[in-house]
């Protein structure tokens, strides 16, 4: 039994491992296609199932200045915009595109403050086809944010190793540490086998990457400020 519970528990930990390296760019492309997939039939009148709804909130949201019909095609383009740059997922892209979605939020979910009668009115408040078309946009504003954390200004997922024997973060030498932050950092070996190899977890090599950074800028600074 034993032998066959640590057989379990290594692979779940071969599978946690894919999902830490894998599933926020999964995310990603998922929710780039569903917001593709949401705008696209905006542009062609009569197509899509909230166009109603996205009307009426526009109308509100700019303050009846904008025509209905520029305000769809708007939205239409604000949602395969934050689709597309999802779908291409690289650095000055995704920036753009996550301050387009969250601008985009707001009027995700202003509906619920504009329209309460007409997402509720199905039998005791039920919500209509409507309102669960809404609600279910909660979960894609969780799905951004997780997405904005793990790819906007240098956020990732990582996983805590165990560590091995003779190896951990409280008795590693500070050299130990500072030698294992240059190798990678020179961009001979991947962060995660280079940590798997040292017993050590990413957490902790992007913790000491960051002290090591910041203490070679100050390092820095003090050194500029001595030659003037």
């Amino acid at each position: 039994m034993t032998s066959i519970g640590q057989r379990f528990v290594a692979l779940e930990n071969v599978v946690h491992r894919m999902l830490v390296r894998h599933s926020i760019a999964a995310l990603r492309i998922s929710v780039g296609a569903v917001f593709l997939g949401f705008g696209v039939p905006k542009y062609f009148p009569g197509v899509s199932p909230a166009e109603g709804l996205a009307a009426d909130t526009t109308h509100v949201l700019f303050l009846g200045l904008v025509p209905p019909d520029v305000a769809l095609v708007i939205v239409a383009t604000m949602e395969c915009f934050i689709g597309i740059c999802f779908l291409i997922g690289t650095g000055p892209v995704m920036r753009a595109a996550i301050w387009v979605l969250a601008a985009q939020f707001v009027g995700i979910l202003s509906p619920l403050v504009i329209e309460p009668a007409a997402l509720f009115s199905g039998p005791h408040h039920a919500p209509t086809l409507e309102g669960q078309y809404v609600l279910k946009d909660i979960i894609l504003v969780a799905a951004g944010m997780v997405i904005a954390a793990g790819t906007f200004r240098g956020g990732r997922m990582v996983r805590d190793e165990p560590q091995v024997a003779g190896a951990s973060r409280a008795v590693m030498a500070t050299e130990r540490k500072l030698e294992i932050v240059l190798t990678a950092q020179g961009g001979g070996r991947p962060v995660a086998e280079l940590c798997a190899e040292q017993g050590i977890s990413e957490a902790s090599f992007y913790e000491w990457r960051d002290v090591t950074l910041t203490a070679a800028a100050a390092a820095l600074e003090e050194a500029q400020a001595a030659d003037r």
